[in-house]
């Protein structure tokens, strides 16, 4: 059934152009997409599809050429910088296929830097950090270095680094990327586990269907395109 509630991400006519002339190119042509608070959504496509693209402009990493993108009601193509920027950092979080993480900090004072960004209490800042690694699991691992931990376990750092902002939507482009398959079916459990019990909106791109799987619906790019939505089916 159709659903009447504001969605948390929509885009409407989404286009998106890099350079002009003979040599422009267009990585997003009239992509209209709608996600709701609460759904784990797997954007899919092959290299070039327009899949991260359609990613860089939703966490508000880029603006789109032409169209409208919505965020709770509130047109984000019409924000300045500053506004974007705020967006990412109040309800944003990303999670990357490099980590990202200080190579010299803990796995507590990587996870706090963003509410240190935010100019939060040590206190706020170490209790939100504290109880981020315990919903990854990572609590007896607090005071490693990224060079004392797995690949698998950095990941997770950089999860609860994603989400101790407490965020509306959590961005994870290929997360899985560097790892085995063994810490890949780790982390896209606790992916899973974060949208079912935490209720936290998860847009997770991948090319890899079996990490597709994890999601509760997937949208499909082809030449910058939207080519297929699950949703569909049940509308």
């Amino acid at each position: 059934m159709p659903r009447n509630e504001t969605p948390l991400v929509e885009l409407r006519g989404i286009g998106k152009r890099y350079g002009s002339g003979e040599t422009a190119f267009n990585a997003l042509q009239d992509v209209n997409l709608k996600i709701y608070d609460g759904e784990f959504v797997a954007i899919m496509g092959p290299s070039g599809s327009g899949k991260s693209t359609c990613m860089n402009l939703i966490g508000a990493l880029d603006t789109p050429t032409c169209g409208q993108y919505l965020f709770n009601g509130y047109h984000v193509e019409h924000f300045s910088r500053d506004q974007r920027a705020l967006l990412r950092r109040k309800y944003l979080g990303f999670v990357f296929q490099g980590f990202n993480l200080l190579a010299r900090t803990s796995a507590l004072e990587n996870v706090e830097l963003p509410l240190l960004y935010r100019g939060e209490p040590a206190k706020v800042r170490h209790e939100r950090a504290m109880e981020a690694l315990e919903k990854v699991g990572l609590t007896p691992w607090k005071d490693h270095t990224p060079a004392e931990l797995s690949g698998g376990q950095q990941q997770r750092v950089a999860i609860a680094r994603a989400i101790v902002t407490r965020p509306k939507l959590l961005l994870a482009d290929e997360p899985t990327g560097s790892l085995d398959s063994h810490r890949s079916v780790e982390i896209m459990e606790l992916l899973q586990q974060l949208n079912e019990e935490e209720k936290i909106t998860v847009a997770l791109v991948t090319h890899e269907p079996d990490m597709a799987e994890y999601a509760k619906r997937k949208v499909h790019f082809r030449d910058g395109r939207l080519a297929s939505d699950s949703a569909e089916e049940f509308t």
